[in-house]
């Protein structure tokens, strides 16, 4: 089975689409590329928001403050961090920008390619809408943790683009191996959500005055690690499956970066858990979230069809 056939072979190119220069597959990929960094660098440096109390360094939205879209010396630096994320934001909807209009314009149509990438461009909006929501409510720790897995839904399309860029046959994978990925991507998520509810309700509220959503630390804390222990437990099988059934390189080289990522992102979690949460760590630990979820899709996106 191969990658979605082309609806329209001839389409002539008409209005405005003439002005955009018609891509090749890997220009596609490289701004699929440009997309998964700088929305990952947007989950950095929201975290850094957080982490530093930054949160309402602009206390209004879409302006920084009642009089001014861009923050003034009184707010100090974490109105300057706070506004340096909203900037990064115009950087993420000008690539997501891009990166339609050249899918849209690669010819044949890919219209697998097209609802992928229209898909990831509409989250940008809904992105700065619910930032913009959580800076109006003070922070709401639930709102917050959406905003966070927008960012992660965007990085999964774009990555789920890229992979369906290729052009070559996808693999024929053995059903283990295709439930196992399956699995991967259930469980990363899973992880990923109740690492936003620990964070909701631990002291890392993103403002001093700001409320937790009330729920109770160390039991919710207790169960990300269950599901993380679970995930890896998962992965390891994911590895070994690769490696003792007919599987592709590529996806056996995908489950042990996964398998990688997942025992950094452990061990950095445990050591932040018992060194009272340093913003340095649960920085890191917001990056390698990110990381998962990119690597996590890219994984499903390998696992090919069932073999025959």
């Amino acid at each position: 089975m191969t990658t979605d056939a082309p609806t329209h072979p001839t389409e002539p190119v008409t209005g405005f689409w003439r002005l955009v220069p018609e891509p090749s597959l890997d220009v596609v990929r490289r701004w699929g590329w440009a997309s998964v960094v700088v929305n990952i660098g947007i989950v950095v440096t929201g975290g850094l928001v957080r982490l530093t109390g930054s949160g309402l360094g602009c206390p209004t939205w879409p302006q920084c403050t009642d009089e001014s879209y861009v923050p003034h010396s009184a707010l100090g630096i974490h109105g300057a961090i706070e506004f340096g994320n909203r900037m990064l934001g115009f950087v993420v909807a000008v690539v997501a920008i891009c990166t339609w209009l050249v899918v849209m314009r690669y010819r044949p149509r890919r219209t697998d390619l097209r609802r992928l990438a229209t898909g990831a461009a509409l989250g940008v909006p809904l992105q700065a809408g619910i930032g913009g929501v959580s800076v109006l409510t003070g922070l709401n720790p639930w709102i917050v943790s959406l905003h966070f897995l927008v960012s992660c839904l965007i990085i999964a399309l774009t990555v789920a683009m890229m992979r369906r860029s290729r052009t070559s046959p996808y693999p024929h994978t053995p059903p283990v191996v295709r439930a196992l990925a399956t699995a991967s991507v259930v469980t990363v998520w899973l992880a990923v959500a109740l690492g936003t509810v620990v964070t909701g309700a631990g002291p890392h509220s993103g403002d001093p005055d700001t409320g937790r959503n009330g729920l109770d630390e160390t039991v919710i804390s207790q169960l990300h690690a269950d599901v993380v222990f679970g995930l890896l437990g998962v992965t390891v099988a994911l590895v070994i499956a690769t490696r003792v059934t007919a599987t592709s390189r590529t996806l056996r080289k995908l489950a042990a970066w996964l398998l990688a990522a997942e025992l950094l992102q452990g061990t950095v979690g445990f050591t932040q858990y018992f060194t009272g949460l340093p913003w340095v760590l649960v920085l890191i630990h917001m990056f390698f979230a990110a990381l998962l979820i990119a690597l996590v899709t890219a994984v499903y996106g390998e696992r090919g069809t069932p073999a025959t």
